[in-house]
């Protein structure tokens, strides 16, 4: 198994961390784009059209480059590295995912070169007010059929709306299942109430009354694409995670390096050494796994046999969200109490690790879903 980067993979690490090294290398920086409207840095956004990230999903048809797993994740590697505010996993990876998944080819023509180029921005509409990380809409109720189709409920949390030209919204079916749909963010019936989430980023409340919705494609039940692109967010935002968990442990030793106490820095303390190395086992060990199930989405996709995904992102984000525990809350213990104040980047690192352990289904929601299989687990190994 080859978990090595090739030559133009490695090209795209280096110009995506150079650009975003000038937009948030400096903490100020990332702290003044989430206090703007947006809550992220348009400037960037577009910086990041500009080299081709936003589009990297989609196919050259769509007005993308048609790149796989590996490239998604180096780009929500780089972007976890410095708390990058920018919605790309909702906005890219979701709503443009779900409509080149399901889409017709007027709607894809209408949507993903826009959304590629940084001029129009979408918003996944899926989560809701006490449902669970799984694929099913129940609160949002699609009602009649073609081009008369209305939608009913409330979307909550509805990652960076504000904004949004369009919404991608998942609803319950009459006859079963889970569709997914278009709405214009600015139709008839459309109510959004936006606020500030705790890591910085923004979200919203979006009632919808009898809005007037487009299905994508030819409509009917999507519930099996919607739990693919689920899996997918869940190995990106692992990405995301593994690059936030690999500062924190860079400014954690760089800290027991210059920090004196008793005349001398923090690294000659053998505990705090210790507790360091462990810091590192846990970020090597999420590494390995998450490379592991990057390379699984990626057969998946080559093969269209995608029965192993789901379990793959399951054992990725369990991982994640142990290891960024861990991982979080010894940073801010091993800096003190500087840790702790809104102008020190590392209490934010727990705070954004947080967030991507819950907003995909948190430890409890993967142990379950594990838990499913276990009776027929021997030897696991997906890859040929």
């Amino acid at each position: 198994m080859d978990f090595e980067y090739d030559d133009e993979q490695r090209a795209l690490r280096e110009a995506v961390r150079d650009l975003l090294n000038d937009a948030y290398g400096d903490w100020e920086k990332r702290r003044d784009a989430s206090r703007t409207d947006e809550g992220y840095s348009t400037k960037t956004w577009q910086q990041l059209a500009e080299m081709g990230v936003l589009g990297l999903p989609f196919t050259e048809e769509d007005g993308g480059v048609g790149a796989g797993t590996v490239e998604i994740g180096l780009v929500a590697e780089e972007m976890g590295r410095v708390l990058a505010p920018e919605p790309f996993i909702p906005a890219v990876v979701l709503a443009g995912g779900a409509v080149a998944a399901a889409g017709s080819d007027e709607q894809r023509q209408a949507h993903l070169p826009s959304l590629a180029d940084g001029s129009a921005l979408l918003a996944w509409a899926h989560l809701e007010p006490g449902g669970r990380a799984d694929a099913h809409a129940v609160d949002v109720k699609a009602s009649g059929s073609g081009d008369s189709v209305t939608l009913s409920g409330t979307k909550e949390p509805v990652l960076f709306a504000g904004g949004a030209a369009a919404y991608v919204v998942t609803a319950a079916l009459e006859d079963g299942g889970t569709g997914l749909f278009l709405v214009d963010a600015s139709a008839d019936g459309v109510s959004a109430s936006a606020y500030a989430t705790h890591e910085g980023g923004r979200a919203s409340k979006v009632v919808f009354d009898g809005v007037a919705a487009q299905p994508l494609g030819q409509g009917g039940d999507a519930t099996e694409v919607v739990a693919r692109l689920l899996d997918i967010a869940r190995v990106v935002a692992a990405h995301e995670a593994m690059g936030a968990m690999a500062m924190a442990l860079e400014s954690t030793t760089d800290y027991l390096k210059s920090r004196k106490q008793f005349g001398v820095t923090l690294n000659n303390f053998q505990a705090l050494v210790f507790r360091a190395a462990d810091m590192y086992v846990q970020l090597e060990l999420t590494r390995s796994l998450v490379l592991w199930a990057t390379m699984v989405l990626d057969a998946a996709r080559e093969s269209g046999d995608s029965s192993d995904v789901a379990d793959a992102a399951a054992r990725a984000s369990l991982q994640v969200a142990t290891a960024g525990r861990h991982i979080g809350q010894e940073a801010i213990q091993l800096h003190g109490g500087i840790a702790m104040t809104a102008e020190y980047r590392v209490g934010h690192v727990l705070s954004r690790l947080t967030a991507l352990e819950h907003v995909f289904g948190d430890k409890r929601v993967h142990v379950a879903a594990l838990s499913k299989g276990l009776e027929e687990y021997g030897e696991y190994d997906p890859l040929p």
